[in-house]
C-alpha cells in the first residue's frame, strides 16, 4: 500500500473554522502540488478529504473523486486518520488531504516509527509505502514534496 499524506493549501484567517476557504496563494499551492501528483498517480488512487472548505478545495484540483471523512477534520488524531487509511494492511494508493498538526504527527511517526516532531508545510505532500525490504517490514519514504520547489524559475 501506498500512503500520500498532503496537507491542506494555504488558507483564510477566519471564522468559522469548517468554512475557511483557500487563499489565491493557496489555490496555487494546491494546483502545483496536483500537477505533480498526477504525473505519478495511478489510474484507481483512492482519495480521502477533510470536512473542511481549504481540504477540499486542495483536493479539487486534483479534479477526481474523493470521499469526505469526518475522522480527518481539524482536531482529529493522528490515530484517527491512519485508521481512516487502513494503512498499511490495505491496498493500491490512498490520498489523504488533512490538517496539522495530526498529519504531521503522523507522517513524523510514519517515518521515525516513534513519535517525532515534524511539521508539513502548507500544500506539502509526502508519498510512503508499506512493505519489505530485505525481508524486514516497514515504511518507505517515496517522496516528499513542496510547493516552492514547483514553482518555474
Amino acid at each position: 500500500m501506498d500512503l500520500i499524506l498532503w496537507r491542506h493549501a494555504e488558507a483564510e484567517d477566519t471564522e468559522p473554522d469548517l468554512a475557511r476557504n483557500l487563499t489565491g496563494r493557496g489555490r496555487e499551492q494546491a494546483r502545483s502540488m496536483a500537477h505533480w501528483l498526477h504525473g505519478y498517480l495511478p489510474a484507481r488512487a483512492r482519495i480521502l478529504c477533510s470536512p473542511a472548505n481549504r481540504a477540499r478545495q486542495t483536493a479539487d484540483a486534483l479534479a477526481l473523486p474523493y470521499d469526505i471523512r469526518a475522522e480527518i477534520a481539524p482536531g482529529r488524531a493522528a490515530d484517527d486518520l491512519l485508521k481512516a487509511t487502513g494503512w498499511p494492511a490495505g491496498d493500491g494508493v490512498v490520498i489523504l488531504v488533512g490538517h496539522n498538526p495530526a498529519i504531521s504527527e503522523l507522517a513524523g511517526r510514519l517515518l521515525a516509527g516513534r513519535p517525532f516532531a515534524m511539521r508539513m508545510c502548507k500544500a506539502g505532500a509526502l508519498w510512503l509505502g508499506s512493505g519489505t525490504h530485505d525481508g524486514e517490514p516497514g515504511v518507505v519514504l517515496k517522496a516528499a514534496m513542496v510547493p516552492s520547489m514547483l514553482q518555474q524559475r
